[in-house]
């Protein structure tokens, strides 16, 4: 199992440059970012880990300008978003942004994608809460329309344009992988049919882990790759995760200026030495 790194970027912490080259320095493999576009002065939505909403989530940089950073300054670190609003952006512009990230990168860019938990953010953006999910299956299959095809065109209920030219294309082919959040029957349903991976928390049970595997490979997608975001740096865990099917752990790095941030991961690079030895042995 590999050891990445997931956190939150933004303009109160360690630069996006020079965070993946020290994740890169100390063999990491991702690097995996969140997404916010704004919150919401009046919220109502209760935050899904309880209390009160972590100060990072307010001032998140845009991913895909922070992961061109971290592009320029390293030249193996998957990069990827954890997760990317999709249900929030506009499917053309975002089709750009991919394929122009995966360009710049060599094709090194992992997207992942989720439909949200803040609805007043999203109701900000003009999307419905209730009609979320099948917002963002119409944008995944757009989005593979648009990145196969010069002249893409699709028809639904929420995406709609007639026949586009859109270049550059992504440079991994067809497209990044598409690693698909969150947890449930329906998001399982969505990684099935759209998904290359899927980024379960890493406080998933293993067992609730290898029952999604087994399901999955009945629907014929025994290929996908799990992805498990946020991990604490704790070795029990990890071997958990192992046991549970898991291709990569992410480690939760809090946002912290740079100093800070390079002694954390000097740490969580030695649990990830300890880690690999055990897994050899």
């Amino acid at each position: 199992m590999e050891i990445g790194i997931a956190t939150f970027i933004t303009d109160e912490g360690i630069r996006p440059d020079v965070l993946a080259a020290a994740a890169e320095e100390r063999g990491f493999s991702s690097l995996q970012i969140a997404e916010h576009s704004h919150i919401p002065v009046s919220r109502e939505t209760p935050y899904p880990g309880g209390g009160e909403l972590p100060h990072v989530y307010y001032r998140t940089l845009d991913p895909f300008v922070a992961l061109t950073a971290a592009a320029g300054a390293t030249s193996k670190l998957k990069l990827g978003t954890g997760v990317a609003l999709l249900q929030q952006r506009d499917v053309i512009h975002t089709a750009k942004e991919v394929a122009s990230l995966d360009l710049v990168s060599r094709g090194r860019f992992i997207f992942g994608v989720g439909v949200g938990w803040n609805r007043e953010e999203m109701r900000n953006h003009g999307t419905d809460p209730r009609t979320r999910g099948a917002l963002v299956d119409e944008q995944l299959a757009a989005l593979k329309e648009i990145w196969a095809k010069d002249e893409a065109e699709f028809h639904g209920e929420y995406v709609d344009f007639n026949p586009i030219y859109a270049w550059p294309k992504p440079v991994q082919k067809p497209h990044p992988p598409i690693y698909i959040g969150g947890a449930g029957e329906k998001v399982l349903q969505r990684i099935a049919k759209f998904g290359d991976g899927w980024l379960p928390h890493a406080h998933t049970p293993p067992e609730d882990l290898r029952q999604a595997r087994q399901w999955l490979a009945d629907q014929g997608r025994s290929d996908l790759k799990f992805s498990a975001f946020g991990a604490s740096p704790d070795e029990e865990q990890l071997r958990g995760l192992v046991s549970g099917g898991v291709d990569e752990a992410t480690l939760f790095l809090p946002t912290e200026p740079e100093a800070a941030t390079l002694e954390r991961l000097d740490r969580y690079a030695k649990v990830a030495e300890n880690f690999r030895k055990g897994q050899q042995a």
